[in-house]
């Protein structure tokens, strides 16, 4: 289930906002020029579905947004618990860092955690499987896809380089509670 928790940047600890609600997550992103909307398959996809039949099932939304947004490039990434490699995956964007275009990413299975730094305040959105989120270019945040992550994502760019984040610096990250795929945490 998706969900919006928004923080004060100096309490990491308590919640100033919280919703499971997509539409009132997505009343609360837009004050800050943050996208979400909710995507369903025009197709049904099997589990383990290629690139191009990810691509297919979604034609319909991944032609509007990429002709609304000017989009060049879409493509699928996956990655599951056994990747080898799935520590240095997380570790490569759990720090607070931006990018020079919008980050554009939709949730075909799995889950993973966005987290926003505006202003004085900390959005951490949980997006799930039907989720797109389109964080406007230069907004610092940090995501994390946990410690077993798993997901299938549909990302978009205008620039091959688009993906490259900009890092802060800051230890902003680290006071914040890391994600827990919603498997892993506790009933």
């Amino acid at each position: 289930m998706s969900r919006l928790r928004i923080f004060a940047e100096t309490d990491p600890s308590t919640p100033l906002f919280a919703s499971y609600d997509p539409d009132f997550i997505a009343e609360e992103l837009e004050k800050i020029g943050v996208q979400f909307e909710r995507w369903h398959a025009g197709k049904p996809l099997r589990p383990g579905a290629t690139q191009e039949e990810v691509i297919e099932a979604y034609k319909a939304d991944i032609d509007r947004i990429s002709a609304e947004r000017g989009f060049t490039t879409v493509d699928v990434a996956s990655i599951t618990p056994d990747n080898p490699n799935k520590d240095a995956a997380r570790a490569k964007f759990i720090d607070e860092h931006y990018h020079k275009e919008d980050e554009v990413r939709f949730f075909v299975e799995g889950s993973g955690l966005f987290v926003l730094h505006v202003g004085a305040k900390v959005y951490e959105i949980e997006c799930v499987k039907d989720d797109l989120i389109s964080v406007p270019d230069g907004t610092t945040h940090w995501f994390d896809m946990g410690p077993e992550p798993r997901f299938t994502a549909i990302r978009f760019f205008q620039q091959p380089d688009g993906w490259v984040g900009h890092f802060t610096g800051t230890d902003i990250a680290q006071k914040f509670p890391r994600y827990e795929h919603p498997s892993q945490q506790a009933a």
